[in-house]
């Protein structure tokens, strides 16, 4: 079973689901309908984790349909690539669309709905400035003013549009505005503009348009067009509502008009959930790239190691409501390090390797010792590791003058090495700087697993890898991006480099592994015990390994005072 797949994953009732089940109730829809509809002009994030899960669920749990519709209005912005990399993302939640659909395949149908509103004498071609209009439209205390366009005979606005259509008219020069009402309460419900010419390249329909269609105009007509009963969206989109409906009535979509209804987004502290502003962070090389494990992109998430399963159960905690709030990162590390300790297999790796020298342990000697794969799944049984008479240990779990409650190596005291024998400090090797380069130990050949005949015990317990039989490994350990907890409180996005965690990422180049990880695939995750839970990197090598910190065993994302 493929646990990324979401099939009967029927989710407690919210307000959403009480809307649906009322509107099915009064027989307003016969089928339930969504869609995800993201832009193509960047890449996914782990706000869009939510409108997704919400999206996607909301029709799984009504057996109806959902589909992953692009909105490619905004030419200049838009890429192929960010078509694919969204499509990706989708697939690695675990969801399926029905069908995909772009904006661009209804562009015929709004421009005729465009035409409609004009022979109606709801549009009107205007030639102001956009600081005219927008200094015409008025504040949320004053009424804007009628543009001197406004009452433009309608067969010359025809006229205009058509030009504009036809690449007569330079960008800038006119727009085409619905006739609302400019002393609307509502700012949105002021005129606003639903087509200006832009002549630029289309990814898919090439230089056939001159002129395209606002979002406002063309979200509720392409989910009218696609059958869409529930258009679900954030909160920033509560006062869009008005304008929605009125679209949809001013032009006649009268059978099972699509229902638009609003929800709080996610936002997450100590991170950047803008495409806007993800973008700055990638172009200005403040991060390597979109799928940098810092970011807080799907890609960058599925990179780090985070399992699909996990994400969506921390959208489920999060829950659906009207209010926004800021949720602790916490909480998703939380749930990715409940996921992989149920599901992760163990792993013994070094990340800063010590040398111990087992004096009395015979030199020619190599023997296999059973670990456990996964203490919470004893069905899986136990894996081998080799011991031989050097192997490596990290440096912390050795002190010449520890301070109390050290239970580690020391001169004081003996250690146990997991699934192996107690070992006793003897002595050890410093270089010219005085740091420690080999540690000289002693080991009890009557203490394999934990077991003595005197019955004496340890207090301490550490990893070790075989010195003989390791490879060299890469680690990467990551840390929060941003030292601020809401990193977007800043004016514009020229100070992102000052609210940069300088340590978000260090680099240990020198770790050791067992050597039964040499064959790893990218993507797979384990635990290495006492360390945390960490994931192959699509930069590993045959010749080198890199594994990338997934998230610690404890909450590392606590505030630090």
């Amino acid at each position: 079973m493929d646990e990324n797949k979401v099939t009967e994953e029927l989710k407690p009732s919210n307000f959403i689901y009480d809307y649906i089940d009322k509107d099915l109730e009064e027989g307003v829809y016969s089928r339930i309908q969504t869609r995800f509809p993201p832009e193509p002009n960047g890449y996914l994030h782990i706000g869009h984790a939510k409108a997704i899960c919400i999206d996607f669920g909301t029709a799984l749990k009504y057996g109806g349909k959902c589909n992953l519709r692009f909105d490619d209005t905004n030419p200049t912005k838009e890429d192929v690539e960010y078509v694919e990399a969204i499509k990706e993302d989708i697939e690695w939640l675990g969801f399926k669309w029905d069908n995909i659909y772009f904006a661009s395949d209804y562009f015929d149908y709004i421009y005729e709905c465009a035409l409609k509103l004009i022979d109606k004498g709801l549009a009107y071609i205007d030639e102001s400035t956009y600081e005219e209009i927008k200094e015409a439209r008025g504040t949320l205390t004053a009424p804007g003013k009628n543009s001197p366009y406004r009452d433009r005979p309608i067969e010359e606005t025809k006229a205009l549009f058509e030009k504009m259509t036809k690449g007569e008219i330079e960008e800038g020069k006119m727009v085409l505005r619905a006739k609302i009402d400019m002393a609307s309460p509502n700012l949105n419900m002021r005129d606003p503009i639903i087509y200006r010419v832009l002549k630029a390249h289309h990814h898919r329909t090439g230089d056939k348009w001159n002129v395209y269609p606002m979002y406002d105009f063309a979200h509720p007509l392409s989910d009218a067009k696609e059958g869409v009963t529930h258009s679900l969206c954030s909160l920033e989109f509560e006062n869009h509502r008005p304008l929605y409906n009125w679209v949809l009535k001013a032009c006649d979509i009268v059978n099972e008009p699509p229902r638009q209804i609003e929800f709080a987004r996610m936002n997450i502290n100590y991170t950047l959930t803008s495409k806007r502003k993800c973008l700055k962070l990638v172009t200005d090389k403040l991060v390597n790239g979109w799928d940098d494990p810092r970011m807080a992109t799907l890609c960058g998430m599925r990179r780090r190691g985070y399992p699909a399963k996990a994400v969506r159960t921390f959208v489920d905690k999060i829950g659906v409501s009207k209010a926004n709030s800021v949720i602790d990162y916490a909480l998703l590390e939380s749930c990715v390090r409940d996921y992989l300790n149920e599901n992760a297999p163990r792993e013994m790796v070094v990340l800063r390797p010590l040398k111990v020298v087992i004096d009395n342990y015979p030199a020619d000697k190599v023997e296999d010792i059973e670990v456990p794969i996964n203490p919470n799944k004893p069905e899986l049984g136990n894996k081998t590791v080799s011991f031989s008479n050097e192997i490596y240990i990290e440096q912390d779990d050795f002190m010449l003058d520890p301070p109390g409650k050290y239970f580690r190596l020391c001169p004081q005291r003996e250690v146990r090495l997991k699934g192996a024998y107690y070992i006793k400090y003897v002595s050890c090797e410093k270089d010219e700087n005085g740091n420690i380069t080999c540690v000289h130990c002693t080991y009890d050949p009557e203490s394999r697993g934990g077991e003595t005949k005197d019955g004496r015990k340890v207090k301490g317990t550490i990893h070790f890898v075989d010195a003989k039989n390791s490879i060299d490994t890469e680690i990467r350990l990551y840390d929060r991006l941003f030292n601020v907890e809401n990193p977007s409180d800043e004016e514009g996005v020229s100070s992102f480099a000052d609210n940069l965690n300088q340590n978000s990422l260090e680099v240990l180049s020198g770790a050791k592994a067992d050597l039964s990880l040499k064959d790893v695939k990218v993507g797979e995750t384990f635990q290495f015990m006492r360390q945390g839970y960490f994931s192959v990197d699509k930069d590993s090598t045959k010749e080198k390994i890199v594994f990338n910190r997934t998230v610690a065993l404890k909450d590392s994302f606590s505030k630090k005072v």
